[in-house]
């Protein structure tokens, strides 16, 4: 089992490093090909995508200065917090057998209630941490119920998820706009953002810092990323270390098995789609939570990408919740990287999303690598097994020999 757990650590390891070369040769076709940039700019664009996290800017002279840069950092965890909470809704759902593809449709309706909340309570009524937690609650409850929708349509219909949860999806994305369109929550103070969502800020209502603020200071970092990696252990326990996480799992090895060994599969179904969506949910309301971003309403127009790029995440860590906490900052780690391609040089960040794209792609193959790492092993057949035995009369197997 170990060696089987090093092999996947691997084949991860594999998917990003040819991830990341893809992305330098990128860089330096673009360069090499566009006569704005030319050869000269090369460089810096391979070492802002490798090490984009550290950059510091450019000194006096232009050249790229590196360091460790706490802004960057701390918004790298910040941005890692969705992330790590979307990949564990995927994976939750994977160990049961299941495609969680419905995690923006579950993102989208744990911000709607979690900013209907923090907006809707006066927090000279109610203490503004208690408001901060009813929110949350109610972020991660509608995330849960939007879940349990296509894992009952999964276990009694036997519809499948993928299609539900696309159609839940789009449901959720214009309901959310429903309530928000001409809302009492709508930006009408500030010129041009009234397609905007007030911050939970206007209310007092905002994720702590304690202390992240000094050791990051200049970025949005909050405790957020404290919770998602306190979820993640809690998810990692109740997969591996309970009687309801091993019904889970069963069901997602086998279903027709676990029924008939006694474990009830469609409740599971719905469980486990529940939790996704839940933890899909929490995902929103620590985002919107943080005070430091705005809700654009308009969301039929595009999903948030946000419970896409769970999959990614999910996907590079093999399902293994502790282990999506680093995926998660890696993702979020490349993102960074991105921003400082375009501040820094005439590269567009979009490369980076290149970048994910291939690792994803790889990631999804992570068996064929494994299958390679571990080379074809040789059977012996059955029937030359079968011969070099033989079963004596007291109904023992005795094993052929040089004396048989």
């Amino acid at each position: 089992m170990e060696k089987d757990g090093a092999k996947t650590v691997v084949a991860s390891l594999i998917s990003i490093f040819i991830g990341l070369l893809v992305g330098c040769l990128i860089v330096l076709v673009v360069g090499l090909t566009n006569p704005a940039l030319g050869a000269g700019s090369v460089w810096d664009g391979i070492r802002l995508v490798l090490g984009g996290i550290l950059s510091t800017g450019r000194d006096s002279v232009g050249n790229l200065t590196f360091g460790f840069n706490p802004a960057n950092v701390g918004n790298m965890l910040f941005r890692a917090t969705p992330l790590i909470l979307t990949g564990l809704s995927v994976a939750v759902a994977f160990k049961t057998g299941l495609f969680n593809i419905g995690a923006p449709g579950q993102y989208l309706m744990g911000t709607m209630a979690t900013l209907v909340v923090a907006l809707s309570i006066p927090t000279t009524s109610v203490p503004a941490p208690i408001v901060w937690l009813l929110a949350f609650l109610a972020g991660m409850l509608a995330g849960a119920v939007w879940g349990a929708i296509p894992g009952l349509v999964k276990a009694l219909l036997n519809i499948n998820e993928v299609l539900a949860c696309i159609m839940t999806n789009w449901i959720a994305a214009n309901l959310v706009t429903w309530v928000f369109d001409e809302s009492i929550w709508r930006n009408m103070e500030e010129n041009g953002k009234t397609g905007y969502i007030y911050k939970t800020t206007r209310n007092g209502v905002e994720t702590v810092k304690w202390g992240l603020d000094a050791i990051f200071p200049g970025s949005q970092v909050n405790w957020g990323i404290i919770i998602a990696v306190v979820l993640a252990v809690v998810v990692y326990i109740f997969i591996t270390k309970t009687t309801m996480g091993y019904e889970l799992v069963s069901c997602g090895s086998n279903r027709h098995a676990a029924r008939y060994a006694g474990i009830n599969d469609k409740r599971n179904i719905v469980l486990s789609m529940a939790i996704a969506g839940g933890l899909s949910g929490a995902a929103a309301s620590l985002y919107y939570l943080s005070g430091n971003t705005e809700f654009f309403w308009s969301t039929y127009q595009s999903l948030p990408a946000t419970g896409f790029n769970g999959i990614p995440v999910a996907l590079l860590a093999a399902s293994n919740p502790i282990a999506i906490i680093f995926t998660g900052c890696f993702m979020s780690m490349l993102n960074i990287a991105g921003q400082q391609l375009t501040n820094l040089t005439g590269y567009n960040e979009y490369i980076t999303d290149v970048i994910i794209a291939a690792i994803v792609y790889l990631s999804a193959f992570s068996l064929v690598i494994k299958m390679f790492l571990t080379g074809r092993k040789r059977h012996r057949p059955a029937a030359s097994a079968s011969a070099d035995s033989a079963t004596t009369p007291d109904g023992k197997v005795e094993k052929g020999g040089e004396g048989a």
